[in-house]
């Protein structure tokens, strides 16, 4: 998709389809949606009467304009009510728009010039992009029939106003693409996606940018005592690898350190799953794709802060190399850990992963996962889970998720979780009973962070969808790509 700021008046503006949206029960048309009602001799309010149009939000009605416009078809979306309107749900009605069109196969979509008195032109201008990339996305790899193709107008009035509106646009679009570059990689079959083809996505990402990747294979994890990571992938012909990146600004004002769960495929090991449970375990890398797509946007949006990256890429399979219950192994910061499931992975090569990031000092540590079933089970795919050590962090984090049209809902981690994680043998167990599940899967990766201030984010709910419950025009079927937009917002440190 292309989405492009074009300098013009709605009325005479040629394309395929021009969108204008509309609030709920006005009893009139207005504005723009009144000029076009009056050129197209009253069809366009009977038409809505007739089809009983509410103006309920992502709602569309298109209509023929029959030559009496330069717009071959006038498409009116709804906006739901004026008072409730937010920036998300300005991406929510451009995503619904910007569907409709590529379901009626209609190549160029104009969205109509939007004003707030809230809102920089800017912050509207990127909220349409997102929402126009991030809705028509489809992933079409391995299918004969790929989705068809729309370009986006964003129509500006003056020249002044398309340079502010320009700015936006550039920023909508790089972080809707690193979103529907997560999902591309969490859609990837497992036979495709690897750790190694994993570890090989983050050197494309680096190629030409000031990104510094490096990638420990089996023989580096050993050397360095990365004894976890192995372990979880010991009975994988795929090996394991721990993807290290690097973003450094001229002059960061901090350092801000990502983790990011990456279990290729998901068997549960020894602890095997349920053929259902085990059905769409390619997602369980969506914690380390919403990393990776992150680090890829930063050389283009260039915040000013520092980012470094630990990707712990696996597969936990079922062999005679498998981990089994019972089984001590030692974390690279010395801590034993006893495993008591085999099917708490994400938790183990997580411990690696932030314990190494921690050994370098960052000013805090972020980590996303599909870690528990619990989270999913608490919110229903509609939010993902954050809990960890500095409440502050936490909150901006949840302040940064809202700005960017990401639910995160805070869960408590009382001291109680942590205790429940001790084990008689080792100095922590990576499993204990099923009550609080979410909160004791993060204690566990607490303590491999330190005094390092950190948070952990359950994407579990949200990170593929496999169903109509839960998803929207931005979070397709699939892989969501959650997390992105999150990381990116908050690394840009507004708001």
């Amino acid at each position: 998709m292309t989405v492009r700021v074009t300098v013009a008046d709605p009325m005479v503006h040629r394309c395929d389809v021009l969108a204008v949206g509309v609030f709920a029960a006005p009893g009139r048309l207005e504005g723009l949606a009144a000029k076009l009602d009056q050129a197209l001799g009253g069809a366009l309010a009977r038409a809505l009467h007739d089809e009983k149009f509410t103006a309920e939000l992502g709602k569309v009605f298109v209509l023929h304009t029959l030559g009496k416009l330069p717009a071959a078809r006038v498409a009116i979306v709804g906006l739901g009510d004026r008072d409730a309107f937010t920036i998300d749900r300005l991406r929510l009605a451009a995503a619904s728009v910007a569907r409709a069109a590529q379901d009626r196969r209609l190549s160029r979509l104009a969205l109509a010039p939007l004003q707030h008195r809230d809102w920089e032109p800017a912050a509207i201008a990127a909220a349409r992009a997102e929402g126009a990339i991030l809705g028509t996305y489809a992933f079409t790899k391995y299918r004969k029939e790929k989705s068809h193709g729309v370009d986006v107008d964003l129509l500006a009035a003056n020249r002044a106003e398309a340079t502010a509106l320009e700015a936006g646009r550039r920023r909508g679009q790089v972080v809707a693409e690193a979103v529907n570059y997560a999902r591309d990689l969490v859609n990837e079959p497992p036979n495709v996606l690897t750790p190694d083809a994993l570890a090989g996505e983050a050197r494309r990402a680096a190629r030409g940018t000031k990104l510094k990747v490096q990638v420990w294979g089996p023989q580096d994890l050993k050397k360095r005592g990365l004894e976890v990571i192995l372990a979880v992938g010991g009975a994988s012909a795929h090996t394991p690898r721990l993807i290290l990146m690097d973003y450094a600004p001229a002059r960061p004002r901090r350092t801000i350190a990502l983790a990011g769960k990456g279990v290729t495929f998901d068997t549960g090991g020894v602890d095997l799953k349920t053929p259902e449970g085990m059905a769409t375990m390619k997602e369980d890398m969506s914690g380390a794709a919403a990393v990776l797509a992150t680090m890829r946007a930063l050389p283009l949006l260039q915040p000013a802060v520092r980012v470094t990256a630990a990707i712990a890429a696996v597969e936990n399979a079922v062999g005679s190399r498998a981990m089994r219950p019972g089984d001590v192994v030692t974390a690279v910061n010395g801590t034993t850990i006893e495993i008591t499931n085999t099917d708490a992975e994400g938790r183990l090569i997580l411990a690696d992963a932030v314990a190494h990031l921690a050994a370098g000092g960052p000013d805090e540590i972020i980590d996303l996962a599909t870690l528990t079933g619990a989270a999913s089970v608490a919110l229903g795919p509609y939010a993902a889970a954050v809990m960890g050590s500095d409440q502050g962090l936490v909150d901006r984090l949840i302040g940064a998720g809202a700005r960017a049209g990401e639910r995160l809902v805070p869960f408590p981690l009382y001291e109680e979780y942590r205790r429940a994680m001790r084990s008689d043998i080792a100095d922590i167990k990576n499993a204990a009973s099923r009550h609080g599940g979410a909160q004791k899967g993060a204690a566990f990766i607490g303590e491999f962070a330190g005094k390092v201030p950190w948070a952990h984010v359950d994407i579990a709910p949200v990170a593929f969808l496999d169903g109509e419950e839960g998803t929207s025009p931005v979070l397709p079927r699939g892989g969501t790509g959650f997390g992105v937009r999150t990381l990116l917002e908050y690394l840009a440190g507004r708001g």
